[in-house]
């Protein structure tokens, strides 16, 4: 028989019993006190931070025992330069303001090029998702240019700009633009139409539609082409400033290349590493809290 505490019931005068709750407990904040959780965060982060680590320091340590050791398998790595060599050539670069004005141009051209992409690849891949006469009318176009290879436009932007800069934002303009666009396109016709249809019972207008509920439920295909078409971007920005640059990462290691240093080959690879990983990281934080609706990002 299992009986109900004290704290918690109480007798009428015809003897029957009614639960009564007991007095809250004032919180751990109003103590002064964290909760557990909040406590229990930092350890979380540091396991996460040590197990991105790792993978880099066993590439790190790979490296060296490769190059220390001059290992020629079907690779050759005798000719390869260390992780001590490259570290020294770094240090010389962040002592010279060249390499930031490198890195700084890099980065204006991505944000100009990626930004310009993002804003009309989204508004042209809602319109085509919304308007079969859009559809019809641009959507070839898109089709017929998307397989282009934004490298093999370089000759033909030397000719139509007149500067090698907004040649280099036009080439990563048109990489990252295509991503944006499908996924958008992707996003507007898997987007529900029970959602629109119980706005629309509501009352709510068409823009009102448009803004509240399709470009929001279309968010999450939306960062997933931007989160790709960051990356994209990068890799054409670097290859135009091979090729036609006069300043930027790409031209430095293309630099490095025809003066042998292979060190600093290695930096201007590793410094294109690091600004794509910060970029891409950028996107999906935007993107984590554009979609805090999500079930997933709401834990």
């Amino acid at each position: 028989m299992t009986t109900t505490p004290v704290s918690q019931q109480s007798l009428t005068p015809t003897g029957e019993s009614i639960s009564v709750n007991p007095r809250p407990r004032p919180g751990l904040r109003a103590a002064g006190l964290r909760p557990l959780t909040a406590l229990g965060a930092w350890p979380r982060r540091l396991a996460a931070g040590a197990r991105a680590a790792l993978p880099l320091a066993a590439a790190l340590l790979i490296w060296h025992l490769l190059t220390a050791n001059d290992v020629i398998l079907w690779l050759r790595f005798d000719k390869v330069p260390g992780p001590a060599d490259v570290y020294d050539t770094l240090k010389g670069q962040l002592r010279s303001g060249s390499y930031y004005q490198d890195l700084f141009a890099s980065l204006r051209r991505i944000m100009l090029g990626f930004g310009l992409a993002a804003v009309s690849g989204v508004a042209i891949g809602m319109a085509i998702g919304r308007s079969r006469v859009v559809q019809a009318l641009v959507r070839p176009l898109i089709e017929v240019a998307r397989p282009i290879p934004a490298i093999a436009l370089v000759p033909l932007a030397i000719l139509m700009f007149p500067t090698g800069e907004q040649g280099i934002v036009f080439i990563t303009f048109f990489a990252a633009f295509f991503p944006v666009v499908v996924s958008t396109i992707h996003a507007m016709k898997t987007l529900p139409k029970v959602w629109e249809e119980a706005a629309r019972t509501m009352g709510a207008r068409r823009l009102s539609v448009l803004a509240h509920v399709v470009l929001p439920g279309a968010m999450p295909g939306i960062f997933s082409g931007l989160s790709v078409s960051v990356g994209v971007a990068w890799i054409c920005v670097i290859s135009a400033e091979m090729i036609s640059g006069q300043f930027g990462i790409g031209y430095y290691t293309w630099q490095s290349y025809g003066l042998l240093d292979y060190s600093g080959v290695v930096v201007g690879m590793l410094s294109i590493g690091i600004l794509g990983w910060g970029t891409a990281w950028l996107v999906e934080r935007l993107g984590s809290r554009v979609n805090r609706w999500l079930p997933r990002n709401a834990r």
